[in-house]
């Protein structure tokens, strides 16, 4: 199946920390979290598809120029195609990277063993998951998608999202805990953007009591890599 693509950005030195790379944005998400920075690509078909001939030739034009290409979305392993999307970008010389959420466990444990980097979103205690994903049930998959990751070996970011309408502080402190708990090697928080969030509601409560990297100082020990992202 061809992949379907919602977007393409030429160069990013941000999407996959220490690398240059060019980012596909594929099409479609099962979650509907209400701080979505690409609400665009969340139903399954978008407006403005870029057809994957067009992305593999550019990529034919980026050889030897970039270090690699990031899958993210929308939700990458939501695609049957992307095996075979990422197996084509491969033979060209890149390196693969992919964003998720990892909600299809199945297809993600497929897709590891082409992949260099992962980067995870881990969005609140597992107990708790609906209340950002607004999907009931999310929580048990998203902690099977870590379970893969983690047992890969793959090289990997996991990162969390802190609205403060959504997580307290004490959410993330326990998230962090159960985290390292779980294996989890490298842990990043980062503080919520209102970048393409169309919930006026969480634009309007994003103000924090205290800083973001208080909350940083209590965990940073846990991890070999944590970052703080304000």
């Amino acid at each position: 199946m061809t992949l379907r693509v919602g977007g393409l950005t030429p160069l990013s030195a941000t999407d996959w920390p220490g690398m240059l790379a060019a980012v596909v944005f594929c099409q479609g998400c099962p979650w509907r979290c209400g701080y979505c920075h690409n609400p665009g690509l969340i139903p399954a078909r978008g407006d403005h598809e870029i057809p994957w001939e067009d992305v593999l030739a550019f990529l034919h034009r980026r050889q030897g120029l970039l270090d690699g290409v990031v899958f993210s979305g929308g939700e990458p392993t939501a695609q049957a195609g992307l095996a075979d999307a990422m197996s084509e970008v491969r033979a060209l010389g890149f390196q693969i990277g992919l964003h998720t959420g990892g909600m299809y466990a199945q297809r993600l444990a497929e897709v590891l063993p082409l992949v260099d980097w992962v980067g995870m979103d881990v969005k609140a205690p597992f107990a708790d998951y609906a209340r950002v994903t607004r999907v009931a049930g999310s929580g048990e998959r998203a902690l099977t998608g870590l379970e893969h990751v983690v047992a890969s070996g793959v090289d990997h970011e996991i990162r969390t999202t802190v609205h403060p309408a959504l997580l307290a502080d004490t959410d993330v402190v326990d998230l962090a805990h159960d985290l390292a708990d779980r294996g989890v090697k490298h842990y990043v928080i980062q503080a919520f953007r209102d970048q393409g969030c169309q919930d006026d509601a969480l634009r309007l409560s994003a103000t924090r009591e205290r800083p973001l990297r208080a909350v940083g100082e209590q965990v940073v020990g846990l991890f070999g890599d944590f970052l703080v992202r304000d």
